[in-house]
Protein backbone atom coordinates (compact mmCIF):
# COMPACT_ATOMS: atom_id res chain seq x y z
CA UNK A 1 0.00 0.00 0.00
CA UNK A 2 3.02 2.28 0.65
CA UNK A 3 4.23 1.69 -2.76
CA UNK A 4 1.25 2.66 -4.25
CA UNK A 5 0.74 5.78 -2.62
CA UNK A 6 4.30 6.67 -3.21
CA UNK A 7 3.78 5.65 -6.90
CA UNK A 8 0.81 8.04 -6.80
CA UNK A 9 2.66 10.98 -5.23
CA UNK A 10 5.84 10.85 -7.14
CA UNK A 11 4.42 9.71 -10.61
CA UNK A 12 2.09 13.25 -11.33
CA UNK A 13 5.45 15.29 -9.64
CA UNK A 14 8.24 13.74 -12.21
CA UNK A 15 5.78 14.41 -15.07
CA UNK A 16 5.37 18.35 -13.77
CA UNK A 17 9.05 18.42 -13.90
CA UNK A 18 9.49 16.99 -16.97
CA UNK A 19 6.92 19.66 -18.46
CA UNK A 20 8.90 21.97 -16.49
CA UNK A 21 12.41 20.80 -18.24
CA UNK A 22 10.97 21.03 -21.85
CA UNK A 23 9.02 24.50 -20.92
CA UNK A 24 12.51 25.40 -20.14
CA UNK A 25 14.04 24.24 -23.52
CA UNK A 26 11.79 24.73 -26.38
CA UNK A 27 9.09 27.73 -24.66
CA UNK A 28 6.16 27.62 -23.05
CA UNK A 29 3.91 27.80 -25.97
CA UNK A 30 5.49 24.75 -27.78
CA UNK A 31 5.22 22.60 -24.47
CA UNK A 32 1.12 23.81 -24.24
CA UNK A 33 1.01 22.46 -28.21
CA UNK A 34 2.61 19.32 -27.20
CA UNK A 35 -0.01 19.11 -24.48
CA UNK A 36 -3.22 19.69 -26.53
CA UNK A 37 -1.66 17.84 -29.57
CA UNK A 38 -1.10 14.29 -27.30
CA UNK A 39 -4.55 15.13 -25.93
CA UNK A 40 -6.03 15.14 -28.75
CA UNK A 41 -4.17 12.64 -31.17
CA UNK A 42 -4.29 10.04 -27.79
CA UNK A 43 -8.21 10.29 -27.54
CA UNK A 44 -8.65 9.66 -31.06
CA UNK A 45 -6.64 6.76 -31.00
CA UNK A 46 -8.09 5.67 -28.29
CA UNK A 47 -11.92 5.82 -29.20
CA UNK A 48 -10.65 4.00 -32.19
CA UNK A 49 -9.33 0.85 -29.95
CA UNK A 50 -11.96 0.50 -28.21
CA UNK A 51 -14.85 0.86 -31.24
CA UNK A 52 -12.72 -2.28 -32.27
CA UNK A 53 -12.76 -3.91 -28.80
CA UNK A 54 -16.15 -3.09 -28.54
CA UNK A 55 -16.79 -4.89 -31.84
CA UNK A 56 -14.42 -8.17 -30.80
CA UNK A 57 -17.07 -8.18 -27.37
CA UNK A 58 -19.62 -7.88 -29.50
CA UNK A 59 -19.11 -10.82 -31.92
CA UNK A 60 -17.71 -12.98 -29.26
CA UNK A 61 -20.74 -12.76 -27.00
CA UNK A 62 -22.84 -13.80 -30.48
CA UNK A 63 -21.18 -16.50 -31.09
CA UNK A 64 -22.13 -17.51 -27.28
CA UNK A 65 -18.49 -16.83 -25.97
CA UNK A 66 -17.50 -14.81 -22.75
CA UNK A 67 -15.37 -12.32 -23.87
CA UNK A 68 -12.91 -12.04 -20.81
CA UNK A 69 -10.16 -11.14 -22.85
CA UNK A 70 -11.23 -8.53 -24.21
CA UNK A 71 -13.44 -7.17 -21.78
CA UNK A 72 -9.51 -6.74 -20.03
CA UNK A 73 -8.16 -4.70 -23.35
CA UNK A 74 -11.29 -2.60 -23.23
CA UNK A 75 -10.09 -1.54 -19.77
CA UNK A 76 -6.87 -1.22 -20.61
CA UNK A 77 -7.85 0.84 -23.54
CA UNK A 78 -10.03 3.04 -21.07
CA UNK A 79 -7.35 3.97 -19.26
CA UNK A 80 -4.45 4.75 -21.77
CA UNK A 81 -7.42 7.25 -22.84
CA UNK A 82 -7.46 8.59 -19.29
CA UNK A 83 -3.99 8.63 -19.45
CA UNK A 84 -3.71 10.35 -22.77
CA UNK A 85 -6.01 13.13 -21.42
CA UNK A 86 -4.24 14.05 -18.62
CA UNK A 87 -1.25 16.62 -19.73
CA UNK A 88 1.86 14.99 -19.21
CA UNK A 89 4.82 12.98 -21.18
CA UNK A 90 4.85 10.29 -18.95
CA UNK A 91 0.99 10.23 -18.99
CA UNK A 92 1.22 10.14 -22.62
CA UNK A 93 4.09 7.42 -22.74
CA UNK A 94 1.91 5.24 -20.60
CA UNK A 95 -1.19 5.77 -22.08
CA UNK A 96 0.67 5.43 -25.98
CA UNK A 97 2.36 2.15 -24.85
CA UNK A 98 -1.38 1.00 -23.60
CA UNK A 99 -2.98 1.58 -26.67
CA UNK A 100 -0.09 -1.11 -28.50
CA UNK A 101 -1.66 -4.55 -28.66
CA UNK A 102 1.53 -6.78 -27.76
CA UNK A 103 2.02 -4.81 -24.75
CA UNK A 104 -1.66 -5.09 -23.33
CA UNK A 105 -0.96 -9.06 -24.02
CA UNK A 106 1.89 -8.55 -21.99
CA UNK A 107 0.40 -6.83 -19.42
CA UNK A 108 -2.43 -8.98 -19.44
CA UNK A 109 -0.17 -12.11 -18.75
CA UNK A 110 1.63 -10.39 -15.93
CA UNK A 111 -1.09 -9.68 -13.50
CA UNK A 112 -3.06 -13.00 -14.58
CA UNK A 113 0.21 -14.42 -12.89
CA UNK A 114 0.41 -11.61 -10.17
CA UNK A 115 -3.23 -12.51 -9.24
CA UNK A 116 -3.47 -16.33 -9.65
CA UNK A 117 -0.05 -16.72 -7.55
CA UNK A 118 -2.14 -14.88 -4.58
CA UNK A 119 -5.19 -16.84 -4.65
CA UNK A 120 -6.09 -20.37 -2.32
CA UNK A 121 -8.47 -21.93 -3.02
CA UNK A 122 -9.54 -24.61 -0.50
CA UNK A 123 -12.56 -27.32 -1.13
CA UNK A 124 -14.61 -29.00 1.87
CA UNK A 125 -15.26 -32.56 1.36
CA UNK A 126 -17.78 -34.68 3.90
CA UNK A 127 -17.14 -37.90 2.89
CA UNK A 128 -15.82 -40.02 -0.20
CA UNK A 129 -16.30 -38.53 -3.97
CA UNK A 130 -20.36 -39.42 -5.30
CA UNK A 131 -20.93 -40.86 -8.54
CA UNK A 132 -22.19 -37.48 -9.92
CA UNK A 133 -25.45 -38.25 -10.77
CA UNK A 134 -27.36 -35.53 -12.39
CA UNK A 135 -30.32 -37.18 -10.44
CA UNK A 136 -29.33 -36.23 -7.16
CA UNK A 137 -32.47 -34.79 -5.05
CA UNK A 138 -32.37 -32.35 -2.71
CA UNK A 139 -36.24 -32.89 -0.51
CA UNK A 140 -37.01 -29.54 1.37
CA UNK A 141 -39.72 -29.29 3.45
CA UNK A 142 -41.33 -25.57 4.15
CA UNK A 143 -42.93 -24.94 7.33
CA UNK A 144 -44.31 -20.93 7.48
CA UNK A 145 -42.42 -19.26 10.02
CA UNK A 146 -44.83 -18.28 13.48
CA UNK A 147 -45.21 -19.82 16.60
CA UNK A 148 -44.95 -23.94 16.55
CA UNK A 149 -48.27 -26.09 15.94
CA UNK A 150 -49.09 -28.23 18.65
CA UNK A 151 -50.79 -31.60 18.17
Amino acid sequence: MARLILLIILFPLVDMALLLVIAQHTGPLFTIGLIVVTGVVGAWSARRAGIRCLGRIQSQLAQGQMPADSLVDGLLILIAGALLIAPGILTDALGFSLLIPPVRVKLKRFFSTYFKSRIFVAGVSSGPPRSGDADDVIDVDHRPAGPPRTG
